[in-house]
């Protein structure tokens, strides 16, 4: 289980730098897009004509509100598909950009996370956003490929992420909260990006102090505890991917793809801009 979470980990920039990239931004704008409306369709394009309400019982810790306003009328105006080429545009070109497309290991790095995507495909029940998205065509391109590749683990792990989520009784709320603790990510990027007002997070916040989840404004024994239950739980529900490699194949993957992971970070694509 530990070499599956390294070996998603150490991949996972090659797709999450799409959300940060001004190669993205450029091309939504381009679509008459704009800020966030761009991020909500792009990402649920995979759906068609996605409602606002399905984006937000599949994006989960983002307040409802700003979903509704930047979903309602986006596709009045564009087509899934148009934002889907804009989307995988956006991401070849910042990729190349970085120089992944010659990076030695490509070959099978492609290879080792496409079988382990391809196994995930076997398992789609319960899993609405990885579903929408094993349904698009593969790319013929190899850097768009192991983007593709990629997403798909992605969305696979994140839906059942969110389903052990819900068998917890966390909210999508309490779960920003929770994660903007532990200090991975700033807590200001997190609320500005989420889009949750002040008084509804302190709200939440003291929910959680009344569950014995935060002491003060940190996580509690019992959070702790809780917090890796989630993880744990997250980690075995995305095996049925990573099992088609088998321990050896995923220390493979994890020893070859920490270049590619690094080579996004050092250029600064996960940056926000």
């Amino acid at each position: 289980m530990n070499t599956a979470r390294a070996a998603w980990r150490r991949l996972e920039p090659v797709h999450a730098m799409i959300y940060f990239v001004p190669e993205g931004r450029r091309r939504y704008a381009d679509l008459g897009l704009g800020g966030r409306a761009g991020y909500f369709t792009s990402r649920s394009a995979a759906f068609g004509r996605a409602s606002a309400e399905l984006v937000i019982s599949t994006f989960y810790n983002f307040n409802p509100d700003i979903v509704r306003r930047a979903v309602d009328g986006a596709w009045d105006s564009v087509t899934p598909q148009q934002v889907l080429d804009a989307r995988y545009a956006a991401a070849h070109e910042a990729l190349r950009r970085v120089g992944i497309h010659e990076l030695p290991g490509l070959d099978e790095v492609l290879a080792l996370t496409r079988r382990a995507a391809e196994a995930a495909c076997e398992h789609p029940q319960g899993r609405p956003l990885f579903a929408a998205h094993a349904a698009l065509p593969w790319p013929e391109e190899p850097v768009l490929r192991l983007w593709h590749a990629q997403t798909l683990l992605r969305e696979f792990r994140g839906d059942g992420h969110i389903s052990c989520l819900l068998s917890e009784g966390v909210g999508g709320l309490e779960a920003l909260i929770l994660h903007a603790v532990t200090g991975d990510v700033p807590v200001g990027f997190l609320k500005a990006s989420r889009g949750w007002p002040e008084e509804e997070w302190a709200d939440a916040q003291e929910r959680l102090r009344e569950r014995g989840l935060l002491e003060g404004d940190s996580l509690s024994p019992e959070g702790v505890l809780l917090r890796r239950h989630i993880e744990d739980r997250t980690d075995r529900l995305a095996l049925p991917a990573y099992a088609a490699l088998g321990d050896a194949g995923c220390e493979r993957l994890a020893q070859l793809a920490s270049p590619f992971g690094r080579a996004v970070v050092d250029a600064g694509l996960l940056n926000p801009g």
